[in-house]
C-alpha cells in the first residue's frame, strides 16, 4: 500500500462535510504531520503535501523513498533547491487564479477611486467630495501568462481594460518578456505575477520601473524579491510611480522600513490567497493528485525546470 503525508490541518478539514471522501484513495495510506518532528514511517513516505516544509525545506531528504511533493502555493522557490533527484515537483497551478486577481481587481479599484482615503475621513465625519480616478480606459501590463495572469486578464477586461499578457516567449496574443522595454511605457497599470526565480529575481529594477511612464501603478503579486526593493521605494518617494503590495522584499516587512510610509503605496500582508474557498480548492487537487499517483496516471502541474 503506498504511504503519502499530508499536513495534519487537512486531517480535521471539513470541507462542505465530505472532507474525508474527498481525500479517500483507494491501496493509499495517509499519515498527518504538523510540521515539527517527521512523522512516524517517514522513510517510506513516497508523496508529500508540501505546507509545512516550506519552513523547513532541507527535511525533504529525509523522506527516503518520496515520488512526489505538491504543494498547494502557486510558487515553489523555496523547495526547488532542496528537492531531491528524480522526485517530482508539482504546484498548485489553478488554486489561487481567481483570488489573487480578486484582490488585484479590489486593490487597483480601491486606490484608483481613494477608497482609503474616504475611509479615514470617516471618523472625523468628513464629507470630503472630489472627483476620483478610474479604472475605465486605462491599460494594463500583466507580466506573467499562467493561471494568475489570465484570471486578472478576464477580469479587468469587463472594466473596459485594454490588457496585455507578457510571458517568457511569445505565443498567440501573448507578447515576449523581451519585449518589456517597448511596451512598459504605454501601461498605466504593470501587474506582475510571476513566479520567483533566478531569471526573475530583482527583475522589476530601476531600469524596470523607468520605463514606466509618469503616474503608472506597480502591482506586485508575484514574491517581494521580484522587486528591487531600493528601487521601487526610490520612485515612490520621488512621487513619479505608485504601487500596490502584496508582497515585500524583506517579509514580512518589518515595522520600521521606510516603504510602509512611502507616498503612494498600498500594502497588504501577502493576503491575496488568503479566501474561505482555498482549503476545499486545494484539498481537491491533492486528492485527485493522490488518485493520478496510485493509479500510474500522469501528474497535473508538474513544474518543469524552474516553473
Amino acid at each position: 500500500m503506498a504511504l503519502a503525508c499530508l499536513p495534519a490541518r487537512i486531517s480535521a478539514l471539513d470541507v462542505a462535510g465530505h472532507a474525508t471522501e474527498l481525500i479517500a484513495v483507494g491501496g493509499l495510506e495517509l499519515v498527518f504531520w504538523d510540521g515539527r518532528e517527521l512523522p512516524e514511517r517517514h522513510a517510506e513516505v513516497g508523496f508529500v503535501v508540501s505546507p509545512d516544509l516550506f519552513r523547513r525545506p532541507g527535511l525533504l531528504s529525509e523522506f527516503g523513498t518520496l515520488e512526489v511533493v505538491q504543494t498547494v502555493s502557486a510558487g515553489v522557490d523555496r523547495l526547488l533547491a532542496h528537492l531531491p533527484t528524480g522526485v517530482t515537483l508539482c504546484n498548485a497551478n489553478g488554486v489561487h487564479g481567481g483570488s489573487v486577481a480578486e484582490w488585484v481587481l479590489a486593490a487597483v479599484l480601491g486606490v484608483l477611486r481613494e477608497i482609503p482615503a474616504f475611509a479615514a475621513e470617516q471618523p472625523r465625519g468628513r464629507w470630503a467630495t472630489r472627483t476620483t480616478g478610474e479604472l475605465a480606459g486605462l491599460s494594463a501590463l500583466v507580466v506573467g501568462a499562467g493561471d494568475l495572469g489570465r484570471a486578472i486578464a478576464r477580469r479587468l477586461e469587463p472594466f473596459d481594460v485594454a490588457v496585455t499578457l507578457v510571458a517568457r516567449h511569445a505565443r498567440g496574443e501573448v507578447r515576449a518578456i523581451s519585449e518589456l522595454p517597448a511596451l512598459l511605457p504605454c501601461a498605466d497599470l504593470v501587474i506582475v505575477v510571476v513566479p520567483l526565480t533566478d531569471e526573475t529575481r530583482g527583475m522589476v529594477d530601476a531600469r524596470f520601473l523607468a520605463a514606466m511612464s509618469d503616474g503608472a501603478m506597480l502591482v506586485n503579486a508575484a514574491r517581494g524579491a521580484v522587486a528591487d526593493t531600493d528601487a521601487l521605494l526610490a520612485e515612490l518617494q520621488s512621487g513619479r510611480l505608485r504601487a500596490i503590495l502584496d508582497v515585500t522584499d524583506p517579509e514580512p516587512l518589518p515595522p520600521d522600513h521606510p516603504l510602509w510610509h512611502a507616498p503612494g503605496v498600498l500594502i497588504t500582508p501577502h493576503v491575496a490567497g488568503n479566501v474561505p474557498g482555498f482549503p476545499r480548492r486545494a484539498l481537491a487537487l491533492v486528492s485527485a493528485q493522490l488518485h493520478r499517483w496510485v493509479s500510474g496516471e500522469p501528474l497535473v502541474n508538474v513544474v518543469s525546470g524552474t516553473y
